[in-house]
């Protein structure tokens, strides 16, 4: 199964991406992270030791190079337009249990985009991952879903997106809904996340109508400590663990 996670910046996009892994993890699931937001650090949410040395894959020139036949940051000339991949998940991931974890990291693009060496890798990787990969791949993507082309977006079983009570993220889950359905992507969920009680709940429900909800998490200062302690959110006593363990039963 291949699932994407996305939603604005700051309603606990990647807490809920490290809940969901770990409680897959706890059900003797292999499982392949990714984390594709560069302004996120899914590692250290989901609990891998030394996760702030983990090097982002779009900055491994190396490995780069010898993919694309073109080093990073390179204007012009020729590079592999579809590298070798298929290794990569197995010879450059993190171990954590029975969690793979791999971070694609960001690249540095002017203008309106980017044709080079280093997304041209990510891209192929992710395509592999999409569409290739015979493990429960779950990836916490940017606000949009800029990672997905068109037939990766088709392959992915469920697009979930994180909202919270809020005008602005309830915009951004319309906004990726809409760019979802341009490439095809129509199994789509919502995540109600720092639920405060029955009116928050009835406030998004309201706002947004035309989806399915697959549940909703509470406002919960365990989870906040958790990110200010550098911990994982799994690793707290929270109802939040037993909630997501529900959510998955449904997907």
């Amino acid at each position: 199964m291949k699932i994407a996670v996305s939603g604005k910046g700051g309603v606990g996009k990647t807490t809920f991406s490290a809940l969901l892994i770990r409680a897959l993890n706890d059900n003797h699931k292999h499982v392949l992270a990714i984390d594709a937001d560069p302004d996120a650090n899914l590692a250290s949410a989901i609990g891998i030791p030394e996760a702030k040395h983990i090097i982002p894959i779009s900055e491994m020139k190396s490995l780069i190079y010898e993919r694309t036949e073109s080093k990073p940051g390179a204007i012009g000339g020729f590079f592999k337009l579809n590298p070798k991949v298929d290794d990569l998940p197995d010879t450059i991931s993190a171990k954590f249990e029975n969690i793979k974890f791999m971070r694609l990291g960001g690249v540095k693009k002017g203008g309106a985009g980017c044709i080079c060496p280093e997304s041209t890798l990510l891209k192929a990787l992710v395509t592999h991952i999409v569409l290739s990969r015979d493990e429960l791949v779950v990836m916490d993507m940017e606000a949009g879903i800029e990672h997905l082309g068109r037939a990766t977006a088709q392959s992915v079983d469920k697009l979930l997106v994180v909202v919270e009570p809020g005008q602005r993220s309830i915009d951004t889950a319309a906004h990726i809904k809409k760019l979802a359905a341009e490439i095809g992507l129509k199994a789509i969920a919502l995540v109600g996340n720092k639920i405060r009680g029955q009116k928050d709940e009835a406030f998004l429900r309201t706002h947004l109508p035309d989806f399915e909800f697959l549940g909703f998490l509470p406002y919960d200062d365990a989870l906040v400590e958790a990110d200010v302690k550098g911990m994982s959110p799994y690793d707290v006593d929270s109802n939040a663990k037993m909630i997501v363990k529900e959510m998955i039963g449904k997907l």
